[in-house]
């Protein structure tokens, strides 16, 4: 399956997943832009930015506790554990674009969320930030100091975590090998991430089912999903 690359992959010190919706679809989420992804069937721009948000925060907060439960239910596949076992034998990152806490709940301790969390709250005025697993009794919901709550997500046109970012770039950097997986790689800066890899000589993998506007770059390209093919990845240490 793995063919020339095996051995790379064998002798990689560091692994750096780069992961997006595609592999918690198996998990029951929606991705985002596929046949039926989220964006097919709502405006973005009523939902996902702070425009949108001051306009309506009651309809953003319906539609963001629609999906947390949706999430809270999901539990982390054959691709999620994989991630996770695969820690047991080599340094392993993962670089999330996704919201849903699915690798974490896998097992994975190294994550890097870089479009925030679904599971987190924080307030529009002053610092506070906290984890959350039940609902609202009146959305939308109020900080302490007075001011409206709103996801930890980043939204469009909002800049990504700046210290997340930069722990992106530096473990990007300093892989031996970088998959890509279950992303499009059409988000910026998101899709970045290999580049800064591969000119640190990384070898790329790329698993997706459908080809992606990277595919050219990668050193392999395998054409299924995160499910079928990361456990056959732990397979090489085993």
């Amino acid at each position: 399956m793995f063919g020339s690359v095996a051995a790379k992959i064998k002798d990689a010190e560091k692994i750096v997943f780069v992961t997006g919706a595609g592999i918690s679809q198996e998990s029951g989420i929606s991705t985002f832009r596929g046949k039926d992804g989220y964006w097919r069937r709502y405006d973005p721009m009523q939902l996902a930015t702070i425009e949108a948000f001051y306009e309506n925060p009651k309809l953003v907060w319906e539609w963001y506790e629609d999906r947390r439960r949706t999430i809270l239910a999901a539990r982390p596949n054959a691709g999620h554990t994989a991630i996770a076992e695969l820690a047991k034998y080599k340094e392993v990152i993962v670089l999330t674009q996704n919201i849903d806490g699915l690798h974490q709940r896998a097992g994975s301790r190294n994550v890097y969320e870089l479009h925030g969390s679904i599971i987190r709250i924080k307030c529009t005025a002053c610092t506070f930030v906290e984890n959350i697993t039940s609902g609202f009794d009146v959305l939308p919901p109020k900080c302490v100091c007075g001011s409206i709550l709103r996801p930890d997500v980043v939204w469009f046109g909002e800049p990504l975590p700046q210290h997340v970012w930069a722990d992106a770039i530096m473990h990007a950097q300093s892989c031996d090998v970088m998959v890509i997986a279950g992303t499009s790689l059409l988000v910026s800066p998101a899709n970045s991430l290999p580049f800064y890899a591969k000119q640190n000589g990384a070898t790329l993998i790329e698993v997706n089912p459908e080809r992606t506007v990277m595919s050219d770059e990668m050193d392999l390209s395998l054409r299924q999903t995160s499910a079928a093919i990361l456990p056959q990845l732990v397979s090489l240490f085993k």
